[in-house]
């Protein structure tokens, strides 16, 4: 009975000796948490190839304010600024998920960047359902195919 009273107290004294320390009414008033500041700009390189005439390019895309050299920068801001909520705007489709087999062109994307204070390092085709409904979720980011 002792032995276990002794070893209770060790364990107690050691699990006290690794605790935090908390603020005592004479340390005076603690310092305010600094606030999270995003520093990090929205800005996207959005390339774009065999989508069709006039659509294919590499585009500079900025948000908040929108700017760049995207041809309908404001519009994609925005369709961005929508999101998905929970989920990676621009993840790719899941390896397991069943897809139509319909072909919708050519048209590739790369789109790379930061997003959020996130890196974006996303491809886009239309070669099946999933893909096909992935690019379209993104219009006007990506252009809308003429395929």
């Amino acid at each position: 009975m002792l032995r276990r009273l002794v070893l209770t107290a060790a364990a107690s004294v050691a699990a006290l000796s690794v605790a935090p320390v908390v603020a005592h009414a004479d340390m005076g008033p603690l310092p305010l948490p600094t606030p999270v500041t995003d520093s990090t700009p929205d800005r996207l390189t959005v390339k774009v190839t065999d989508a069709g005439e006039g659509l294919d390019g590499t585009f500079e895309l900025e948000c908040h304010p929108a700017g760049g050299t995207h041809p309908r920068a404001q519009d994609a801001c925005a369709r961005l600024d929508e999101g998905t909520w929970g989920r990676d705007t621009f993840a790719p489709t899941p390896a397991d998920t069943n897809c139509t087999m319909q072909y919708g062109g050519p048209a590739t994307a790369h789109i790379t960047g930061t997003w959020h204070g996130r890196p974006v390092d996303a491809t886009y085709n239309r070669s099946n359902g999933c893909e096909i409904s992935r690019w379209n979720k993104l219009v006007p980011v990506l252009p809308e195919t003429r395929a």
